[in-house]
């Protein structure tokens, strides 16, 4: 399975998300209105490898860089605000992908979707 198949299966498991590309590339968006994670397959300015963008509860950013800066960075425009970089090149945990997601998704949603989530 490709990383858009995998990434989207992830994402629109979770409630009330929606996909549509954002600057060419597809996102994820709650309620059709706020971004939790992007998709660039074919890198984005000076990043030239496939990656995710995503947001990240606080201090995540830092803490997951200083434990792994080969995999994960502070990606452009997003990482200000602590989002994370994540590269999807060579062996990729799709358990820890799912579970980056869902703290996106957490971070961005309403409480009341945030609680469907977690009824799982």
């Amino acid at each position: 399975m490709d990383l858009l198949t995998r990434l989207r299966d992830i994402c629109l498991a979770l409630p009330e998300v929606s996909e549509r590309p954002s600057h060419g590339s597809p996102t994820w968006f709650v309620r059709d209105k706020k971004v939790f994670v992007t998709l660039h397959q074919n890198g984005h300015h000076q990043n030239d490898f496939p990656h995710l963008w995503c947001a990240a509860p606080p201090g995540a950013q830092q803490e997951l860089i200083a434990v792994d800066g080969d995999r994960f960075f502070r990606p452009p425009y997003v990482g200000g605000r602590g989002w994370i970089g994540v590269r999807l090149d060579g062996t990729v945990d799709w358990t820890e992908i799912t579970e980056l997601c869902q703290d996106a998704y957490r971070m961005i949603a309403p409480a009341k979707l945030v609680a469907l989530l977690d009824e799982d």
